[in-house]
């Protein structure tokens, strides 16, 4: 099984955000707790329902997003 098939767009799931399994945690959600410096082992105990996996994939769908051809510059 390709690790980003743990990825999902459903447009009945978040508005079609990118989610992990479908279920109502995004994509962004999981890099904003990576980003915030919680490690692999606290996302974890603190997301039960949240396995390895789901945080590996997520770091390799950001990859491929990150490495686009087109790059426009985003207003905070």
């Amino acid at each position: 099984m390709d690790i980003l098939n743990r990825i999902t767009l459903n447009p009945k799931v978040m508005k079609g955000k990118p989610t992990i399994r479908n279920m109502r945690f995004s994509v962004a959600e999981m890099l904003e707790l990576l980003a915030g410096g919680m490690s692999f082992q606290e996302i974890l105990d603190d997301y039960p329902y949240i396995e390895k996996e789901d945080i590996q994939a997520t770091l390799k769908y950001a990859a491929l997003i990150a490495n686009a051809k087109t790059i426009t510059k985003l207003s905070a």
